[in-house]
């Protein structure tokens, strides 16, 4: 599974929960954000690995541009892009639940965008700001 099928994947639970208005469904979705931002064991790199184990998977095409000096950060811009996440699906459903409704909603639909398309403009721009992209599993 790569990062954009992980999206992808993550965007249809992450509607469902809100359509089903189910409390626990995105209280464990934000604490898997949470748990693949802070220790970078991800769903997407474990299901390669068990998928490719003693293979060499092929070969991806990073569909960012990196700048020519490099990263300036050592923090992959993936897993800040998690943390990003979790943090604000985290404000919106459970600090201001009444205030932020839709942002949840707009969140979901935007990362369904970004898993459909292969195109997520936050992890462009956490790349841009200096955040490394992570390497081929």
């Amino acid at each position: 599974m790569t990062d954009r099928n992980f999206r992808f994947l993550f965007a249809i639970a992450l509607l469902g929960a809100l359509y089903l208005d189910s409390q626990v469904a995105l209280r464990i979705l934000i604490g898997l954000l949470f748990f693949e931002g802070v220790t970078n064991r991800r769903l997407s790199l474990l299901t390669t690995r068990i998928r490719y184990r003693g293979r060499t998977p092929p070969c991806r095409i990073c569909d960012l541009t990196v700048r020519a000096a490099g990263p300036l950060l050592p923090f992959e811009a993936e897993r800040a892009w998690r943390l990003m996440m979790g943090t604000t699906l985290l404000l919106a459903c459970e600090v201001f639940p009444t205030a932020l409704w839709f942002f949840p909603w707009f969140m979901g639909f935007a990362i369904l965008g970004a898993g459909v398309s292969g195109v997520c403009p936050i992890l462009m721009g956490l790349q841009w700001a200096g955040f490394r992209y992570p390497p081929s599993p």
